[in-house]
């Protein structure tokens, strides 16, 4: 067993805290990885606070892990010590069922298991994440970081990017297809960096007159308020695709409304129901799709990793000391991050030594 340093929630009306753990030692097939960096990720708050009743105490959170291989089991083929490598959100499948065999281990029949918060398939122990000096996670689960790719920046890409990717890939987004990004958050500012270097042409669609620039600046071809009634008609039955970032409950009409006949509506940040009701009407007389995607397969986020770096794709980050964690948790729900936080874990270190 490893002893491993973390941060970690202990109770949904609790700050985060430092913590101590065991780490299994590697299995034939494990990686164990020394974490550089680590994404912060709203699923994270959502967790910590049981936002969605599933949580269990004391939790690590942290799905978006960078960092290098510093030990590997008798039976691993593809990493060796000093290797640097990626986790995303997930860590084992049943990896026999339909969905793993085709490579979406996400759809998983029996559920994936997730990087923290799930039960272990082989012992039953609790998955702990990457807010911590290391983690242990079987071969097939690790990614390769390409040359080249900014380590930091890369961590949200195992996250937010194969979230935005995924359907954009999936639907085969090409050159000439016109997409609509919803939302301009830690998702919504990959999905236009992602379908820009597709080929579409890219709209982003915001609330606040105060993103346009924003938006452009991130290469956004133009940018849609959408309070504004007159901007929403004038792009009526226009799009291919709606890419929806929204995480919260929000009017969907309007926006089926600017797709062209046989366009597609995705959701990758909505899991709540959708309010206010959907309009069939919208759906049946122009063969619209409404679709949902959850991140992205193993072999599709290594495809996505090694995307980024040849178009010099990266996520905007804030670079984050951990003991500022719960500060960070309370500007993330005030949306007061561009776009996402990424904790130094070095700081981790620094920080147990200052106690």
């Amino acid at each position: 067993m490893s002893q491993t340093r973390a941060y970690a929630a202990h109770a949904p009306d609790q700050p985060l805290a430092p913590y101590r753990f065991e780490r299994r030692q590697p299995r034939p097939d494990d990686v164990a990885i020394e974490i550089l960096y680590c994404g912060v990720c709203h699923s994270d708050l959502h967790f910590a606070r049981d936002d969605w009743g599933m949580s269990r105490y004391p939790v690590v959170p942290g799905h978006e892990i960078v960092g290098r291989v510093i030990a590997v089991g008798d039976q691993v083929t593809r990493f060796q010590a000093g290797d640097l490598v990626g986790v995303g959100c997930m860590v084992d499948s049943c990896r026999h069922c339909q969905p793993c065999l085709d490579g979406v281990e996400q759809f998983c029949l029996e559920g994936f298991t997730m990087t923290y918060g799930s039960d272990d398939r082989q012992d039953g122990t609790f998955t702990q994440g990457g807010y911590s000096d290391n983690i242990v996670v079987s071969e097939h689960f690790v990614l390769s970081m390409p040359d080249g790719i900014d380590l930091a920046s890369a961590a949200p890409i195992l996250c937010a990017g194969i979230t935005t990717y995924s359907p954009l890939k999936h639907y085969g987004v090409k050159t000439g297809h016109k997409v609509g990004v919803i939302g301009m958050g830690g998702l919504g500012h990959m999905g236009v960096k992602l379908a820009k270097a597709l080929g579409a042409e890219v709209t982003v669609f915001t609330r606040s007159e105060a993103k346009v620039a924003e938006a452009k600046g991130h290469g956004a071809d133009h940018v849609v308020v959408s309070t504004d009634a007159s901007q929403m008609e004038a792009v009526a039955e226009t799009f291919d695709f709606m890419l929806d970032t929204v995480p919260v409950q929000h009017d969907i009409n309007p926006y089926l409304a600017a797709l062209k006949y046989d366009g597609t509506h995705i959701l990758v940040g909505l899991l709540d129901p959708i309010e206010p009701a959907l309009n069939a009407f919208n759906l049946v007389f122009k063969r619209r799709v409404l679709a949902g995607s959850l991140i992205g397969g193993i072999q599709e986020t290594q495809e996505l990793l090694e995307f980024c770096a040849e178009h010099n794709i990266r996520c905007d980050i804030e670079m984050l000391n951990i003991e500022n964690i719960n500060e960070a948790y309370e500007r993330m729900e005030k949306g007061d991050v561009r776009y996402r936080f990424v904790i130094d874990m070095a700081t981790l270190k620094s920080a147990e030594q200052e106690r």
